[in-house]
């Protein structure tokens, strides 16, 4: 097992990675001061991790409840938090109770906006299922849920006391999910670790293959990054968190405007990461070889590259001007100076930035 901490001061908490740690109690306990706790989960996960979980913590006196949500980004929204809080306020939770996220992305970012608001504030803490949720969304506290206009855009900071990520859970993950993932991973290579770039270049196939020692050591040196990042700028006061969403503004108006959960989240990065890249190559600050690279990976990956038939400029440029990094009614991209080396910025011509999404279905092809 590997540890990682993410350093806030006292809150800081400890990302553990490793093989078959739903029973070991040993991970849970310390950070776990409740005798009250509500696993929320949902019924593709539960099936599968539930009775495992809740049989370790009632073995050690817990009081354990559980609530399951529906499976998918369709239903992360404020009227399936409302099911956890009425949870929590049936079986008569206290303050001191915790939650536990046992799932995907979906689960631990809507479970960590209950904790974040029930009784303004308590414990909770992070059981990824899903590579996605254990390289990225279990870390740093971003939570909160979708709304039809815009992904994302109700949340609250909260950090979870702790991140169990068992790798060997990821077992169980289709293909798809397991590409949406290393979608996220390759994101850390490209804004700020290129020799974690090169080496992922080198180890692709045997990451697809789902190689356990590299599969160990992508994820931990994506948490790594992540947990750098965090501590440094936990509220996104500096930008320098905000580079963790290179393609998200991409990507979050493809998934809202083909609706939630029909695009993956993962794969919705990575045609907005390839897009983020055009845009930087027309910038000049990307070779088109660099542009090319990018795509390769992506593809090796088993991740799509080109933006919806369906999808016009003007449709992109509207979900896009909605997103959280707008400033001062300025659209602000998260571009790349280089390959590993991203930056924050409104300052590229909106013609550039036009061509980008007129380029359309043949972005992909521009790269061969």
């Amino acid at each position: 097992m590997q540890t990682l901490t993410v350093s806030l001061n006292e809150r800081s908490y400890p990302i553990f990675i490793g093989e078959s740690l739903l029973t070991q109690i040993a991970c849970f306990a310390p950070y776990l001061k409740a005798k009250q706790i509500l696993i929320v989960s949902n019924v593709t996960v539960a099936p599968l991790y539930l009775a495992q979980v809740k049989t370790t913590l009632t073995a050690q006196g817990y009081l354990v409840e559980t609530h399951l949500l529906p499976d998918g980004e369709q239903y992360k929204d404020l009227a399936h938090v409302e099911g956890v809080f009425t949870a929590l306020l049936e079986h008569r939770f206290n303050r001191d109770c915790a939650l536990i996220a046992l799932g995907g992305g979906v689960v631990g970012d809507m479970t960590g906006f209950a904790a974040a608001c029930y009784q303004r504030g308590v414990s909770f803490l992070q059981i990824p299922t899903t590579l996605l949720a254990q390289v990225d969304s279990s870390v740093g506290g971003k939570t909160g849920v979708n709304h039809p206009l815009g992904k994302n855009m109700i949340g609250a900071f909260k950090q979870p006391v702790a991140v169990l990520a068992d790798t060997s859970v990821l077992d169980t993950l289709n293909d798809r999910e397991y590409a949406a993932g290393l979608a996220e991973v390759i994101k850390y290579g490209l804004i700020r670790d290129l020799p974690f770039l090169s080496w992922l270049e080198d180890n692709i196939q045997g990451l697809v293959a789902r190689d356990k020692v590299l599969l160990a050591e992508a994820i931990a040196r994506s948490c790594q990054n992540k947990a750098d990042v965090v501590a440094a700028d936990e509220l996104e006061a500096n930008d320098l968190r905000a580079l963790l969403n290179l393609g998200h503004t991409f990507g979050h108006a493809i998934e809202t405007a083909m609706g939630y959960g029909v695009w993956l989240h993962g794969e919705a990065v990575a045609t907005g990461m390839l897009m983020a890249a055009d845009l930087s190559w027309r910038l000049g600050w990307l070779a088109e070889a660099d542009v090319a690279r990018i795509k390769k990976l992506l593809l090796a990956a088993n991740l799509p590259v080109t933006p919806p038939d369906s999808m016009t400029p003007e449709q992109f440029m509207s979900l896009m001007a909605v997103d959280k990094k707008v400033l001062a009614g300025k659209l602000r991209l998260v571009l790349m100076k280089s390959l590993g080396h991203a930056v924050v910025t409104a300052d590229f011509p909106l013609a550039a930035l036009e061509q980008t999404l007129a380029a359309g279905t043949q972005l992909g092809r521009s790269y061969d």
